[in-house]
């Protein structure tokens, strides 16, 4: 039987707002699918063998935590760029997000990143606390989610995952929010991300089984109460917010 195996980094540093729930979307998705999923809690100060990864999870966390993360991080930041760079498949979610890229300078200190992207942060008082829909060129639906941060990501010449519709974004500025680059979808939305859009849920395990076997189908699954769910909010939260 086909398995895939999903990486959760930190857990017990990075699991802000119920991100947790990411993992067990993508695992149920699988074994209703009749796949197996296997889940390896990644802990601090583990050694971590990234070829036996198909997906890996990098949560979010408070900057004290997201601090004492990055201690560890450094300690595999060479496994984890050639993984990224081999098309590895990796969701990364708000402190996740920022620490990809080569900083985050916080209100006290700068933490520096794995570098695995071209991009920084820069923290600002006010927080961005809204929640957020995407019109996506990757997927059909709009992308709902919930967003908390000060820290404002500066992409460069990245590919947004979508345009805001509503909410605020990257930088409360640039009118986009998160990333995608090869096999790394980057972004500060919360929810968690995943149960309220399956179709993005369903992308990343196409990829981890494309990169794994070869062409394998998905069988579709009777999601209608999610995409309901998704375009009431989508239609309730018409009015932009982002400015």
């Amino acid at each position: 039987m086909m398995k895939l195996t999903i990486g959760h980094l930190y857990p017990e540093l990075l699991n802000l707002y119920g991100d947790r729930g990411n993992i067990q979307c993508l695992r149920k998705r699988l074994q209703w699918r009749g796949f197996q999923a296997e889940i390896l809690p990644l802990s601090p100060g583990s050694r971590i063998d990234f070829d036996k990864l198909d997906i890996l999870l990098l949560g979010g966390g408070p900057d004290k935590e997201q601090a004492l993360a990055c201690e560890y991080l450094t300690r595999i930041q060479e496994d984890f760029r050639a993984y990224a760079e081999d098309y590895g498949i990796i969701l990364a979610i708000c402190g996740g997000y920022q620490l990809l890229g080569q900083y985050y300078q916080t209100a006290e200190s700068k933490l520096k990143g794995l570098g695995v992207l071209d991009i920084y942060t820069e923290w600002e008082p006010k927080r961005l606390v809204h929640n957020v829909v995407l019109d996506s060129p990757f997927f059909r639906a709009p992308v709902t989610g919930f967003e908390n941060h000060c820290g404002r990501t500066y992409i460069g010449s990245y590919t947004p995952l979508g345009k805001v519709r509503y909410g605020r974004g990257n930088t409360g500025k640039s009118g986009y929010e998160g990333l995608v680059y090869k096999n790394i979808l980057a972004t500060y939305l919360h929810g968690p991300l995943l149960p309220k859009n399956p179709e993005i849920c369903d992308d990343l395990l196409r990829k981890a089984l494309l990169r794994k076997y070869g062409s394998v189908r998905l069988a579709p699954l009777p999601d209608e109460m999610e995409h309901l769910a998704g375009a009431m909010a989508a239609k309730r939260l018409h009015k932009p917010v982002f400015c």
